[in-house]
Formats: structure tokens, sequence, C-alpha cells
């Protein structure tokens, strides 16, 4: 799926995420994907100008990785040649990274105010610097760091991580240790699973369910709700995300929609105790809808 796949004027974005949520779990157009959850929520935005805005910064790293051809001899400095070239590209030349004084600003998941703000969370980042790598066929892949999203910037054997919260800074297994003990706990050790890689959908889902938290807290549970829609169409095949549409339509009293949400759910082989929970649940919202 091509970002040219997705034209606003005559397909809406639910059906571009739709269609995405029914192919097969390989690489998608990902920002092109963030701006259709973005216009979901703003239905009149014109997404012509952030377009372009990518467009360009695939063409600014195309001029810089012309200029570096000669330089670059075995792998490793191929790899470091690389991870300068987003880093001038991205960071320096357009200004992007983390926002440390607002943080948990709506704004930082919404891929077109990240751009309109050069500032965003560190997975609406990464987005910007994975499509951007992607635009020349370079191997790149989110990393399932927790409670910090980073990316992993590949050449042949040779593999370096990158912070795009910290202006896509190279980190190295020290200092992941030593975020790790900082987001979770002096007695954190790195584990295997800390640094997998991370597919696109659930790239896509990681931005989206920043949102979804963030409206929750602050008691908006009919917007939750909208972005739980769009994490089904984009993922209808995981459990969880039915469940907890089933809870939040429940609490909302959009019962029928909270009866469909459950019985999705329980169509799922999960939790013996989650089972119970929903089951129990879809019985008291059948008896008051009749």
């Amino acid at each position: 799926m091509t970002s040219a796949e997705f034209d606003q004027s005559s397909t809406p974005p639910g059906a571009y995420l739709q269609a995405i949520g029914a192919a097969p779990d390989r690489p998608f157009a990902l920002a092109e994907a963030a701006l259709a959850c973005a216009a979901q929520d703003r239905p009149d935005i014109d997404l012509g100008a952030y377009r372009r805005h990518l467009a360009t910064l695939v063409e600014d790293l195309r001029q810089l990785d012309r200029l570096d051809d000669a330089a670059a001899a075995d792998d490793d400095s191929i790899l470091a040649a690389r991870a300068d070239m987003l880093r001038n590209v991205l960071a320096s030349r357009h200004g992007y990274r983390g926002d440390d004084s607002t943080y948990d600003d709506l704004q930082n998941a919404d891929l077109t105010r990240v751009i309109d703000r050069r500032r965003g969370l560190p997975v609406a980042l990464a987005i910007l610097y994975i499509q951007t790598a992607r635009g020349l066929g370079w191997q790149i892949e989110g990393v399932n760091f927790p409670g910090h999203f980073l990316i992993r910037l590949r050449v042949g054997g040779q593999a370096v991580i990158l912070d795009p919260f910290d202006q896509g800074a190279a980190r190295s297994i020290v200092d992941l240790r030593e975020k790790l003990k900082a987001l979770v706990g002096e007695k954190a050790e790195l584990k295997f699973e800390h640094s997998a890689a991370v597919g696109d959908r659930d790239i896509l889902l990681r931005l989206q369910n920043n949102i979804k938290l963030r409206l929750v807290q602050e008691g908006e549970l009919e917007r939750a709700a909208a972005v739980l829609d769009r994490m089904l169409w984009i993922a209808p095949d995981q459990a969880p995300l039915w469940r907890e549409s089933g809870l939040v339509n429940h609490r909302l009293g959009h019962l029928t929609r909270a009866k469909a949400a459950l019985q999705r759910f329980l169509a799922f082989d999960s939790s013996v105790s989650q089972r119970h929970q929903a089951a129990r649940l879809l019985q008291e919202i059948e008896r008051q809808l009749n």
C-alpha cells in the first residue's frame, strides 16, 4: 500500500485504515496512515501540504546521500553516514525533536500537528524517521523498548539504535540499560524483547493508543471510543481492543455498540477471567436492551 493509493478527496480516511486492517501484516506507508488517522479527527484538513513536506524530507535525504556516496566504504561507515544524514535532515535542517515540556499534549500524537510544531512523542517522530529512510530504500524498523519508542537502522549485518525524541541520537547498550532503569526501576534488566522489531501495524496502534490513553485520563470517553474504532479498523483481530471498546461503550451508555464489541471479543480465545467478566457484562446489557 503506497501513499499514492490514498486520495482524501475520493477515499475517506476510515476506508484507508480499514484497508490496512484487511491486508496482511506487512510494511505500508506508515506516515500516510498516520495522516489518515489525524484526518479522521479533523475531516476538513487538507493533507496536501503535509504530503509535500514528507516528500521534501525524502528529497533532502536523497541529496545528502548523493553527496556522501563516494565516502562510504564498508557497512560500518555506511551505517554511520546514514544515521548522520537522518539526524541532519530531521533534526538539524527541519528541527524535529521531542516535546519534553508539554509531553502529554494530544498534539504530540497527531502527525499533522507534529509536522506543524516540529515537536512530538517518540513514536510520532519515529514514523517520520522511518518514512524518510524508507523513501531511499534503507532498512529501518521500530524497536519495542518499554515506555520510550526507538528505531533501528540497518546496513548489511550492522545496526544502530536511534532515539528520534533526542534528535536521532545513537543509543548504546549501556544507554538503553540506564534508560530502562530510569523508566522501570533499578532492578530492571535488558531483555531480548526490549529490542525486538515492531511491525508497522503495531507502530500505528502505539501512536493511537497514546491518544486514547490521554483521552480516557481526561474523561473524554466519546473521543476515546472513536479512537478505539479506528484502532479496530487497523487491527480487527486484536481481541483486547474489542473488549476495551465494549467496556468504554458500556460506560457511555451505548449499549448496542457495547454488545456488538463484547460479542466479537468472546469469539476470540482469551483469558478465562476476562471471558467471564465480558459474558456477565453482556448478559447485563442484554437485560437492559430487552
